[in-house]
């Protein structure tokens, strides 16, 4: 890459990238503040210690981009394929954040940290999150099928439904309001 196209400690307010083209590059230190990113192609961009404040990320192409120590705070990430991402190094953290629909599949996210957000729909499935937490976080109809949860934190998490057969979820700290969610596969009716 050339010159132009490393960007270091900017920031960058109320922009619709949909409309105007971000610069294909690195970006570093930087902070994204109210920016639409909804269906733009952010393919082979490398964020490195980056902030997203109140950005809106709908569909968004991921394929290839680094995202390395990358804070979401009040973000709309509808539908992205984080399983896309470029796999080294990737570390994100989720803050007051909407991520339905969204997927995770198969990725290597230990010590991520989910803090009040809505994870509906979200794709799980064979991802390691090894003591991650899910702080006041939705999960429902979110997939955990095969995923690696051990030593995670879903105490204050709800309608979350994990299978403990097809998950590893040891050491995993779950709220007594929430164990009904490690027995829906035995579709069974537990009354408080």
């Amino acid at each position: 890459m050339t010159d132009k196209e490393y960007f270091n400690d900017k920031i960058y307010s109320n922009i619709d990238y949909s409309e105007n083209k971000l610069v294909k590059g690195e970006y570093e230190n930087c902070v994204f503040e109210k920016c639409r990113f909804s269906n733009v192609n952010l393919s082979f961009f490398s964020f490195v210690d980056c902030k997203f404040i109140n950005c809106e990320l709908k569909n968004t192409n991921v394929a290839d981009t680094i995202l390395r120590d990358v804070i979401f705070m009040k973000c709309k990430l509808l539908g992205i394929q984080f399983d896309k991402c470029n796999k080294i190094l990737l570390s994100m953290e989720f803050v007051d954040s909407q991520l339905n629909m969204s997927s995770f599949y198969n990725l290597k996210l230990p010590k991520t940290n989910f803090q009040n957000c809505e994870l509906k729909e979200v794709d799980f499935g064979s991802a390691d999150l090894t003591s991650s937490k899910f702080e006041e976080c939705d999960l429902a109809k979110t997939i955990f099928d095969n995923s690696k949860l051990t030593k995670c934190d879903f105490s204050s998490a709800y309608n979350y439904s994990i299978n403990p057969e097809k998950n590893k979820i040891t050491k995993s700290k779950f709220s007594v309001n929430g164990l009904s969610g490690l027995l829906d596969k035995y579709d069974i009716i537990i009354e408080r």
